[in-house]
């Protein structure tokens, strides 16, 4: 099977061999460009805010208010790589948020055996998912999108449009709430999720089946990767992700609000699609993703610290010029490699005879 290299956009070293600096420096500035974009912003806002912004109040703030929208970005990648898109994710965090409350206060359940139910419950909902769009057919796009606005029409029913309130013990609040070592908790869960998404796609075999299915699954079945399979895995992991942050918004609000989730739902695909311009361009990676949340984190806390009066409307605008711009990179990028792979079909490695 072809090299899943192909398949990125990030520099081969036989292509930058004997290339001068500045050729060197072009090539890369796709790989790293966003990168230093998100460099370049932060020093801005702390030129232009010296007092606000590049404090450790204003870093473990946005640590803490961005966590949850990095967990679910995360999770709307994964069906990424396996070239399918999963809007129920925005949806599914607003019914996981509010039975993570309700459970335990309506019903007493201990909050333990409440995050293995809303667990179970996600797994679930990413395998209806995966039989509409592997069994049934329907392009993801609209399969998730319908079941996303059936589940927010079961929390709406659920809730009847009310909040749900109770008392909830101090060890689940600790959950969202907490700190390790001066870092917001949340933030800590990114990362080890990160660390473990990141090796299981670009170390294990399930991640370079995953992106070969992605790059094209007609190949992938050819050459013997159980393709169904794979993208039943990798819905049911976006919706098991899905549901843990579900659990831990739950535990940072204290209230069940079935308006919330649809709020993280830009943000998160914003991240995905812009990560997949960075570090790995051309296709959707875990580092990309994040750095893609930084750039969002730092210009949406910048852009409101500068902004006197209401600035309710920084972040939906911030949030849609950016997807518009990590959509037309991701084109350019989709462009780029099959121009890059049409020249490489066309243009063979020459291969010079043994004496």
């Amino acid at each position: 099977m072809q090299s899943l290299k192909s398949d990125a956009l990030e520099p081969d070293p036989t292509e930058i061999q004997g290339k001068s600096p500045w050729q060197v420096l072009l090539r890369y500035i796709p790989v790293y460009g966003l990168l230093v974009i998100t460099l370049v912003l932060i020093g801005l806002f702390s030129v232009l805010l010296p007092n606000t912004f590049p404090t450790l109040l204003n870093l473990r703030l946005t640590l803490s208010s961005q966590s949850v929208v990095a967990m679910l970005a995360l999770a709307a990648m994964i069906p990424m790589v396996a070239g399918k898109i999963d809007l129920s994710v925005g949806y599914g965090v607003v019914l996981w948020e509010v039975l993570a409350i309700s459970l335990q206060t309506d019903h007493h359940l201990a909050w333990g055996l409440v995050m293995v139910i809303v667990l179970v419950l996600g797994a679930l909902m990413g395998v209806f998912n995966a039989l509409l769009v592997e069994l049934a057919k329907i392009d993801a796009f609209i399969a998730t999108l319908g079941t996303g606005t059936v589940i927010y029409a079961i929390a709406l029913a659920y809730t009847r449009g009310q909040q749900v309130i109770g008392q909830l013990p101090d060890s689940f609040l600790s959950l969202g709430n907490g700190n390790l070592l001066g870092i917001p908790i949340s933030a800590v869960y990114v990362l080890v999720i990160s660390l473990v998404m990141w090796v299981v796609l670009e170390f294990l075999p399930v991640g370079r089946y995953l992106y070969a299915i992605g790059a094209n699954p007609e190949a992938a079945r050819l050459n013997g990767i159980p393709t169904r399979a794979y993208i039943v895995g990798a819905f049911v992991a976006s919706g098991m992700l899905t549901a843990l942050t579900g659990v831990v918004l739950a535990s940072k609000l204290r209230i069940g609000q079935i308006g919330v989730g649809l709020d993280y739902l830009l943000p998160a695909l914003v991240a995905a699609f812009l990560g997949s311009t960075t570090i790995r361009p051309g296709r959707v990676n875990v580092w990309g993703t994040i750095i893609a949340m930084i750039i969002l984190s730092a210009g949406i806390s910048g852009l409101q610290q500068l902004q006197t009066g209401e600035a309710s409307w920084v972040t939906p605008l911030f949030n849609g010029v950016t997807l518009l711009v990590a959509i037309g990179m991701a084109g350019l990028a989709g462009r780029r490699r099959v121009r890059i792979q049409k020249n490489s079909e066309n243009n063979p490695p020459t291969q010079q005879a043994k004496p």
